[in-house]
């Protein structure tokens, strides 16, 4: 007697930034049926201002799944184009959009939704940043049912991951996104099982993962050595955290990727030593990689040879 095979997930896919491409990839890899990708619409970027696709879109293609860029999903029609699909589950990861009541529900299993927090810490558009410059030890990354409110869903499925002392949000950012694709894949399993449960949030420990502005990206030398540091991890490598130094008689931005906790103290944001020891409020952090503006990432001893920077110098 033959065993009847039991159909893939009929999926949409929802995702816009490159930490979504792993999921996309993963659940179209383990077979199920992605019948479209809802992205952000192509943006023109560049010197050229040509219009460019996001990574989902692109990856998208590669697969050929076929794309939609709604520019926003509260008009009837749009709706009724999703729901047309007649998904068994969308899966959204990074996607830019809210969702409406009638996307939410349109799908047999609604939405599922891969954050890259421990919620309720961290709910909203940044969680990774935040995350490493608040200076948290561990992180992780989370699937739960999706709801109206802004990653208040029940979660289904997690898993931590420690942060490391010096790990820049970039670096996390790569090691989350395989991490997180893995994690939807055993919760598409054990949705196709009608074992995925959701477990509610707790009302206690919420904090919320603000979009980076730029207002925030300068460097506040009256801080602390280790907040120092945690702020410039955390906005590596972008937008990046930066400094200004005199150089010509003009002040020069120069975005400061990598930096070290080191030894000393003094004046906050004056160096001392000819290394690029930099003193702040308690502490010092020696900058380690720099960018200097039209140019590409350097070490700091690159950097010094083409721009001296003795002890006493003012960092503003």
């Amino acid at each position: 007697m033959l065993l009847q095979q039991a159909m893939p997930l009929k999926i949409v896919f929802m995702g816009t930034p490159d930490f979504a491409v792993p999921t996309l990839e993963a659940i179209a890899g383990a077979g199920h049926n992605v019948v479209s990708a809802y992205t952000r619409a192509p943006r023109p970027a560049g010197r050229g201002m040509a219009e460019r696709r996001s990574a989902v879109h692109a990856a998208a293609e590669r697969l050929g799944v076929p794309v939609l860029t709604p520019a926003r999903l509260r008009d009837p029609a749009d709706q009724a184009a999703f729901a047309a699909h007649g998904a068994d589950v969308a899966v959204v990861v990074a996607y830019g959009l809210i969702l409406p009541k009638p996307v939410l529900e349109a799908p047999r299993h609604g939405c599922l939704n891969l954050h890259a927090s421990l919620l309720p810490r961290w709910r909203g558009a940044a969680p990774i940043n935040r995350a490493v410059m608040a200076g948290d030890l561990e992180t992780g990354a989370m699937v739960m049912r999706m709801d109206e409110g802004l990653d208040t869903g029940p979660v289904c499925i997690s898993e931590r991951t420690p942060i490391g002392p010096d790990e820049t949000a970039g670096e996390l950012h790569d090691r989350l996104a395989p991490l997180g694709a893995a994690l939807m894949v055993r919760a598409l399993s054990a949705l196709e099982a009608g074992r995925l449960e959701g477990t509610p949030q707790p009302g206690d420990g919420v904090t919320y993962a603000a979009k980076l502005t730029n207002a925030e990206t300068r460097i506040d030398w009256s801080h602390p050595a280790k907040a120092v540091h945690d702020h410039v991890r955390g906005l590596s490598p972008f937008p990046g955290a930066f400094c200004e130094i005199e150089r010509g008689g003009k002040p020069e931005r120069l975005k400061v990727l990598r930096t070290a906790v080191a030894e000393g103290s003094g004046v906050a944001g004056t160096a001392l030593d000819d290394a690029l020891t930099i003193a702040c409020g308690t502490g010092s952090v020696r900058l380690v990689t720099v960018q200097r503006a039209g140019k590409g990432p350097m070490a700091a001893a690159d950097f010094l040879r083409g721009t001296p920077v003795p002890a006493g110098t003012r960092l503003l």
